[in-house]
């Protein structure tokens, strides 16, 4: 079975048969990483987690959350009166502190980020 090595050395993600291949899939989406760490506060109805990604449509919000689910990583469960609520399996819980991480980075480096665009665009 292939393991996105090459001849039994470390992961790789330059092959296409990679582990790493396919977290990058999940989280490069523009809105997975987000609804992700919404979730990661706890089980959100879809309503709030429209107002808790800003800028996020429903209809794509559904999308995500559709496509989440089929990766294992989110859980959709109706409760009384039909409500729907969605949640982190246990799976999806293992990206929050990744998660966390990339948010960690964005916070020390996104204004040397924004610096680097600003002078490319002026230049």
């Amino acid at each position: 079975m292939p393991d996105g090595t090459t001849h039994g050395g470390p992961p790789t993600p330059f092959l296409a048969d990679c582990p790493a291949r396919l977290a990058t899939e999940i989280l490069s989406d523009k809105w997975a990483a987000l609804v992700l760490f919404g979730l990661g506060r706890g089980p959100r109805r879809h309503g709030e987690l429209v107002g808790l990604v800003g800028g996020i449509s429903r209809k794509v919000l559904t999308q995500t959350l559709r496509r989440l689910q089929g990766y294992g990583l989110v859980d959709r469960r109706t409760g009384p009166a039909r409500s729907v609520e969605y949640r982190l399996t246990e799976l999806g819980a293992t990206l929050v502190g990744p998660i966390e991480a990339l948010n960690d980075w964005a916070k020390d480096h996104g204004g040397a980020v924004a610096d680097a665009q600003e002078a490319r665009e002026t230049a």
